[in-house]
């Protein structure tokens, strides 16, 4: 097995696949990544059983063959070469001498056959979207997802496909946040599956701002993702997501409008003084104005005062402030809306003009 290939084209096949590769490894041949030479160019494969990332990139001089080689170190070798040199790979029997200029390296490596690949999946739909489109989807509600629950479907994001509409749906049992897009794939029937909290971070890393189209394949067991030269497929979560539909709240009439910023920098100014543990701030609303206050066991107190639009005349309602910061950051846009039922009721926010992203926070008793 032999190619040559641009330092920058070689690295950036190699930064999309190395980070599904994790440090500390149950098998010695997933911290390697397998390397496939063949006439069409060089495959780059790297899985942690749960999620396989593999990468297709031009190269010259090619002699085929396949081999796994150390995943971190043949990234660390290439970062650290010069801008602009050419790389050379080269399989002498067990060892990879990857050369440049004048550096040469000599690696370890394992056989190709004892790489896990995922092999073909049991296709059910198949769905074409703008990549940034998606990317925007799962920004807006990747933050919700649980880390490390007990509710072990929660530990991920639920793609939610109907007819000509698929959602991005994350929770943690605290908060709640739905995006969704118009797609004109005609589907069979509507598909739920919920992708893992590693595949939804590197699939964000993957995709890059532009015009460029990514197809999302559902299968009974698998979700894969196409981009270009770029292959991402991971496991699915095998479990009942919550009917989501049932948290976001009925009746939230009572409306506070406000411009998003100032929002933003009264609550960070008010979560100085808020309980370190519990993080509560108080919203009191009232005619065309919002006040925020927090309260700690010191006895300290901090209190903002936020211009409004509202005819609520007198409410007052705690929520997490890290909750809330979280969801304004996702949200986007220069006006937010504020959706409230009563004192004990969730809040619904959304920007004032459109309901394609919904955030909803738990209340928090002060």
């Amino acid at each position: 097995m032999r190619f040559s290939i641009q330092r920058e084209a070689f690295l950036k096949r190699l930064q999309h696949v190395v980070g599904v590769v994790e440090r500390r490894q149950t098998l010695p041949v997933l911290a390697n990544l397998l390397v496939v030479v063949d006439a069409g160019g060089v495959s780059l494969t790297g899985t942690d059983l749960e999620v396989e990332m593999v990468a297709r990139t031009e190269a010259d001089d090619l002699v085929a063959g396949e081999v796994t080689i150390p995943a971190r170190k043949l990234f660390d070798i290439c970062r650290a070469l010069p801008d602009g040199c050419r790389i050379k790979l080269e399989q002498n029997g067990e060892r990879v001498t990857v050369s440049a200029g004048r550096s040469r390296f000599t690696l370890a490596t394992l056989p190709a056959t004892e790489f896990p690949v995922i092999e073909n999946i049991d296709l059910v739909e198949r769905v074409s979207l703008s990549e940034a489109t998606l990317k925007e989807l799962m920004d807006r509600t990747g933050f919700a997802m649980a880390h490390q629950d007990v509710r072990y479907y929660l530990n991920g994001m639920l793609l939610d496909l109907r007819e000509q509409v698929l959602r991005c749906v994350a929770t943690d049992g605290h908060r709640l946040a739905l995006a969704e897009t118009r797609v004109d794939t005609k589907i069979s029937s509507p598909r739920q599956v919920i992708v893992p909290r590693k595949g939804i971070i590197e699939l964000q890393g993957l995709f890059e701002p532009g015009e460029g189209t990514v197809e999302l394949e559902f299968a009974r067991n698998h979700l894969r993702v196409r981009r270009g030269e770029v292959t991402f497929t991971s496991k699915l979560i095998d479990g009942r997501f919550p009917d989501y539909e049932a948290v976001i709240p009925i009746g939230a009439d009572k409306e506070v409008r406000v411009q998003r910023d100032d929002l933003r920098s009264a609550l960070q100014r008010a979560a100085i003084l808020s309980n370190e543990k519990y993080r509560g701030v108080k919203l009191e609303v009232g005619p065309n104005r919002l006040r925020i206050v927090a309260h700690n066991p010191e006895q300290e107190e901090a209190v903002e005062e936020v211009e409004a639009k509202t005819g609520v005349a007198e409410l007052s309602v705690g929520f997490n402030v890290n909750y809330l910061l979280d969801a304004l950051g996702a949200l986007g846009g220069e006006e937010v809306l504020l959706c409230l039922r009563d004192g004990q009721s969730s809040c619904l926010m959304r920007k004032p003009e459109s309901e394609d992203t919904r955030h909803v926070i738990m209340p928090l008793r002060l």
